[in-house]
């Protein structure tokens, strides 16, 4: 049974109290008037009546309440206004062992995943299957440091979040990529907007020196008997502008003349790392871009949100029907705007702090959609039979 400590309010009588580890009583009470205070095991629970609107007494409370390490939330319970104070807790808690077991699954898979970008065989010499750790650093490194990105501003500004969910998935890449969980709600805008351009910014960097690193090690080749089979299909990977032109800074030639030869597979990590910027930086609900924009625009970006489905349908269509490319280039399309419809239907963070951000930011996350802009393929990939 959970421990229960009720009292009416008085505070004369509250010395040594656990409520005594909250604010001080008056700053609560200049907002909503307490009439009976408890302690919900480590919870502090507040009976009172708001003076003013609900969402205006925790937008004021707020910060009084992060000192002393406690995040608010103010509900109705049985008709009465209760204000519920939970402990914040920053950073690791033990072994994170869900975490662990992902990572080293999602390794897996995508050694499996990079064992067909360089024509192993694994599953006669397993032993070949170390042999693609090359693209398995180049996919993981580029969506750890991402994540990280994200974790580190939310450990700057004291926003609770876990370390990254990696996601193995059987695939061309060998995973789903990653997630972290962030608890309670967003302080400000300028939390919100370093938070979230955190991860496309840092991961880009990491995109940036994977691919240069990949574009400077020797291409590889299909085994001949591969390219004359007439049951195998051909896969064709879409390239965005940023990845050309880094391609013709360093004179490193990306398209060949023989169809057997293709760029080394951490290239293609480095091309994994530029299209997940892209969907990462679209600007809905909770996803990268949906962040940087509320925080850049305030509610403007829901109106924004509700355009983006119909930008990915009319693409799809305009691939489909008039560029005539195959249904597996217009599915990535299709798939994204179903989902972005759900996530823009789910709606974006809403900041307790809703002041607009500095120029500073603002330029920033404007710099940001433009780096995104040169991660765009119109078709990332195509099978041919």
């Amino acid at each position: 049974m959970e421990d229960v400590d009720s009292s009416r309010f008085n505070p004369s009588a509250r010395g040594g109290s656990t409520l005594d580890a909250g604010p001080p009583i008056d700053r609560i009470e200049s907002v909503f008037a307490v009439y009976e205070t408890r302690t919900e095991g480590d919870r502090l629970v507040y009976y009172g009546d708001p003076l003013r609107p609900p969402e205006q007494v925790i937008r004021e409370l707020w910060p009084a309440f992060r000192e002393t390490g406690y995040e608010p939330q103010l509900t109705i319970r049985h008709g009465e206004y209760v204000l519920v104070a939970e402990p914040t807790e920053i950073g690791i808690d033990g072994i994170p062992w869900t975490n662990l077991v992902l990572f080293l699954a999602t390794i897996v898979s995508t050694l499996f995943a990079g064992a067909q970008w360089y024509y192993f065989d694994p599953f006669s010499n397993p032993a070949e299957l170390l042999r693609a750790w090359p693209f398995t650093a180049a996919v993981l490194g580029v969506w750890s440091v991402h994540e990280m990105g994200h974790y580190v501003m939310s450990r700057y500004h004291r926003v609770d979040a876990s370390l990254p969910y990696f996601i193995p998935v059987p695939s061309l890449i060998g995973t789903m990529g990653a997630v972290i969980k962030m608890k309670g709600r967003m302080p400000d805008r300028k939390a919100l907007f370093d938070i979230g351009v955190a991860g496309p910014l840092a991961g880009l960097i990491a995109t940036v020196v994977v691919t240069i690193i990949g574009l400077h090690l020797p291409p590889v080749t299909a085994p001949p008997g591969l390219v004359n089979d007439p049951d195998a299909f051909q896969i064709n990977l879409g390239y965005p502008l940023l990845l050309e032109w880094l391609a013709a800074l360093f004179d490193q030639p990306l398209y060949r003349d023989d169809p057997a030869t293709a760029v080394n597979p951490v290239v293609i990590g480095g091309w994994v790392g530029m299209f997940v910027t892209f969907l990462n930086l679209i600007p809905v609900g909770q996803l990268d871009g949906g962040h940087i924009l509320r925080a850049m625009t305030g509610e403007f970006q829901e109106t924004i949100a509700a355009l983006v489905p119909g930008v990915l349908f009319a693409l799809a269509a305009y691939l489909y029907y008039i560029a005539d490319y195959g249904r597996y280039a217009v599915f990535i399309w299709v798939f994204w705007g179903f989902l972005t419809a759900v996530i823009a239907a789910v709606g974006p963070a809403q900041p307790v702090d809703d002041d607009g951000l500095d120029r500073g930011r603002f330029l920033l996350g404007v710099v940001t959609f433009a780096l995104g802009a040169l991660c765009f393929m119109a078709v990332p990939i195509e099978m041919i039979p």
